[in-house]
């Protein structure tokens, strides 16, 4: 079995962007969300059965708290933001597994996710659909994988070491030293990819670095860590069936007509039968 776990948020964004090419500014109301279907279906089309979907229903978490500079929903566009919300409605009423998170990101509900898929013995593989950097400290061996679809790239932990020059477990110190700019943290002045890779290689997790190396700025470091490691204790199945994709419920006809999501209807209709 494998299971599918899709980052809901990356993928409205990337479809609302990607729109724009073809609609000159002018953004359909729930143009993202329908693309965001097409590509869950798309899994489901080729094979998947257990599919899940993380998602941020408000940007903000408890990490704003500890970092100001954290990211948060300001600069999101109106047209974009108002889709937010809906897509967890039209997956849900599609029949997928979604996980909409309030204090704290789809990121850690990816990799709650996987932790708990992982658990599994009847899961051969956790594939975690998205680019995002961080997801990267969730990838265990060939069994939990980040795919990343622009170029079908699958990287396992040995991907995962070539591309960031550190096995996955330290990827939550490497940001915390070189800092995350999409997330809202600089990192620490003076250390650069390859110079903290090269620290984390020699000396093990920041905690291990010995005294002297980060200077004053050791729980600076310390605290950036905190921010990028994500959370794999949510509770979010008790059974990894539950992820299991047994077609449309009763109301998606009604929902994919109200948001112009025939086609949707249609593949979806005929993904169940096959």
């Amino acid at each position: 079995m494998l299971v599918h776990l899709v980052d809901g948020t990356y993928e409205l964004f990337r479809h609302f962007y990607g729109l724009r090419r073809f609609t000159k500014g002018e953004d359909p109301p729930f143009g993202a969300v329908i693309g965001v279907l097409h590509t869950v279906l798309e899994l489901l089309e080729t094979g998947a059965t257990h599919v899940g979907v993380a998602t941020d229903h408000v940007i903000e978490s408890f990490r704003n708290d500890l970092w100001p500079g954290y990211k948060t929903g300001q600069g999101i566009e109106p047209a974009l933001w108002a889709q937010f919300h809906p897509l967890e409605e039209a997956l849900t009423a599609m029949g997928v597994a979604v996980w909409p998170m309030v204090e704290l990101e789809a990121d850690d509900a990816l990799a709650s996710a996987a932790h708990l898929a992982a658990q599994d013995e009847s899961v051969e593989k956790v594939c975690i659909w998205t680019p995002d950097k961080d997801l990267a400290q969730c990838v265990r061996g060939d069994r939990v994988v980040q795919v990343v679809r622009r170029g079908q790239q699958i990287r396992n932990a040995e991907a995962v070491r070539a591309k960031y020059g550190v096995e996955p477990a330290l990827i939550p110190d490497l940001l915390a030293l070189v800092g995350d700019a999409a997330d809202g943290y600089p990192g620490i002045r003076g250390i650069g990819a390859v110079g903290a890779a090269r620290l984390l290689n020699r000396h093990g997790i920041i905690e291990e670095f010995p005294a002297g190396i980060l200077g004053e700025d050791r729980d600076r470091a310390l605290l950036f860590k905190i921010l990028a490691t994500l959370r794999t204790d949510l509770g979010l199945f008790d059974d990894v069936e539950e992820l299991r994709w047994d077609g449309p419920t009763q109301d998606f006809a009604a929902y994919a007509e109200q948001i112009g999501a025939d086609r949707v209807l249609e593949r979806c209709l005929r993904a169940k039968v096959a």
